[in-house]
């Protein structure tokens, strides 16, 4: 397993880098496939953000979906160790899924399925003739002061049970999931909500 070490404004001592190299190799055990971990290390210049002062971000590659996490605080050892608790819970759920679910094949990311909705319309403002006012950004034609489309894309996705969203959400690390039901056949959202415990939003056709 690779560890790579990278630094946004500041410097990263050779201790730092032993100690990461040291702590995260003991992220194997959660999973034997694992190829690399990126490391990025970045310092808050703000003064007013002291007990921010350090984010450190780790990125897992393996033969799986790449998971992410990250934690800042004073100093640089500790918001390491934030981000390697919230990585290494992360595993061991993915851990217990795996050994419910077997030889899935994994859909698109929640980034993924929800940049490829549609925005609700904006309310137009008016100009001096009372004609909406419009600009565009890139690609896109926006009328009035928003909200604003930074991102479209279309992705496609495999239908699926609920099960394997949450195997799913677990993966990517987020709170909430879009997917296709397979059994209802209809757009779904599950979310966390307090505890380990799980919602689902479905849509009515």
């Amino acid at each position: 397993m690779d560890i790579v070490v990278k630094s946004r404004h500041c410097e990263v001592s050779d201790r730092f880098r032993e100690l990461a190299a040291e702590k995260l190799g003991r992220l194997e055990k959660y999973d034997h496939r694992v190829i690399r971990v990126d490391v990025e290390v970045t310092a808050e210049r703000n003064p007013r953000l002291a007990d921010r002062a350090a984010k450190v971000e780790l990125t897992l590659h393996s033969r799986g979906p790449v998971i992410r996490a990250e934690a800042a605080a004073e100093d640089k050892v500790a918001a390491l160790d934030g981000a390697l608790l919230k990585l290494q819970g992360q595993l061991r759920k993915v851990a217990d899924r795996r050994r419910i679910h077997h030889g899935h094949r994994a859909p698109m990311s929640l980034a993924q399925a929800t940049s490829g909705s549609e925005p609700p319309p904006a309310a137009a403002s008016e100009g001096a003739h009372g004609d909406p006012l419009v600009h565009h950004e890139g690609p896109l034609e926006v009328m009035g002061d928003g909200p604003l489309v930074v991102r479209e894309k279309t992705h496609e996705t495999t239908p699926m049970t609920l099960d394997q969203a949450l195997y799913e959400m677990e993966l990517v690390g987020h709170d909430f999931y879009l997917f296709w039901d397979k059994g209802s056949e209809r757009p779904s959202v599950v979310y966390r909500r307090r505890g380990y415990d799980y919602g689902v939003i479905r849509l009515a056709i």
